[in-house]
């Protein structure tokens, strides 16, 4: 069992600064590494204050240049949004200047509002995502390669800087949809899934899911397949630390939920409205979901949730909307000292291999 920090670099209002959000970004990432956390993972999203972090390769490229040992991950490249051919170059030179420590985390993507941007349609982002997933193993593996598909075509090609991982990468893969996640177990893909800010009962509907999509492709999900599991989670005695940690989770789905169903409402075209939704949750139910509260009641909340579960990886979320960034490292600090040797002291190998 390890874990990592996932950093989305959200702006929930102009009080924060773009270069005050990557500072801390980076900053963050520097701490998780001080602090044991085995990887940092950064978010890609466009055009808004959801996220401002457009190349997670360049935040990896960048992060690996002030960390030594943790490994840098895409959480996710939206496949659909690039070129394959600078993709795979940009791969190869990112994992060979950060001494092989990438993980490269992928997905079709889900917000209309950035592939309209790109002049991508929504409609072909599966086939598009399928068809990247035929040439990257091509070109990261391959001397030279060719590809002629329906959407993404290269004549015969070689990428001068190959990655320093033989033979590629670790790829992880992220998506709601059964196919995509089965094409990657068939693969021995690595899996990245969320149960959102949702409680037990969701989590045991998601490990039902991937018990299904492992079964369905041939394989055992706790023998052969790899999966991390996306988590908020807070630890203080605190209840207003607490409260405000919860509240920035809650507006991180708020603007998610902004841009994927009613197409972003935006006073100025940049600054997404935070508004609630039918599926809004109150900071006590989030409270009831969520490891938060004391030390002790996140590790156990935790230890719960992976008896269910039973991840390989934990990604915890530490770059939301607005949160205190001293307050934050200090979290981060926590983790590392107190949780996560209590988790995996608790976790016996045999409950995640």
């Amino acid at each position: 069992m390890d874990f990592g920090v996932f950093i989305l670099a959200q702006q929930r209002g102009y009080h924060q600064s773009s270069k005050q959000v990557i500072s801390n970004s980076v900053e963050q990432t520097i701490m998780a590494e001080q602090a044991g956390f085995s990887n940092a993972w950064y978010a890609e999203h466009h055009f808004n204050n959801y996220s401002l972090s457009p190349s997670p390769l360049m935040m990896v490229a960048h992060c690996a240049g002030v960390t030594k040992k943790i490994r840098l991950g895409t959480g996710v490249c939206i496949l659909p949004l690039y070129h394959p051919a600078r993709f795979l170059a940009e791969v190869g030179f990112v994992d060979t200047i950060s001494n092989g420590r990438l993980d490269l985390g992928i997905g079709s993507g889900y917000q209309a509002f950035e592939f309209e941007r790109f002049g991508v349609k929504m409609e072909d982002a599966f086939k598009i995502y399928n068809e990247f997933l035929d040439i990257i193993p091509m070109g990261l593996q391959q001397k030279s390669f060719e590809y002629q598909g329906e959407f993404l075509s290269i004549p015969p090609s070689s990428i001068a800087v190959r990655c320093e991982q033989q033979p590629m990468p670790p790829i992880w893969v992220t998506s709601g949809n059964p196919v995509a996640l089965g094409r990657g177990v068939r693969e021995n893909h690595n899996l990245f899934v969320t149960a959102l800010l949702n409680g037990s009962d969701a989590i045991r509907d998601l490990r039902s899911r991937l018990e299904k999509v492992a079964q369905d492709n041939g394989r055992d999900l706790d023998r052969d397949v790899k999966f991390g599991f996306l988590r908020c989670g807070y630890a203080s005695d605190n209840k207003a630390e607490i409260d405000a940690y919860l509240d920035c989770a809650r507006f991180q789905r708020r603007i998610s939920e902004s841009l994927k169903y009613r197409r972003a409402q935006s006073e100025d075209g940049y600054m997404i409205k935070e508004v609630p939704s039918e599926k809004d949750v109150t900071l006590d139910e989030l409270r009831k979901n969520l490891p938060v509260g004391s030390v002790n009641e996140v590790i156990d909340k935790l230890l719960e949730e992976i008896s269910i579960l039973k991840p390989k990886h934990i990604a915890l979320q530490t770059q939301l909307g607005d949160f205190d960034q001293k307050t934050m490292l200090k979290q981060i600090e926590l983790w590392g000292e107190k949780i996560i040797p209590a988790i995996q002291k608790e976790v016996s190998p045999a409950a995640v291999v």
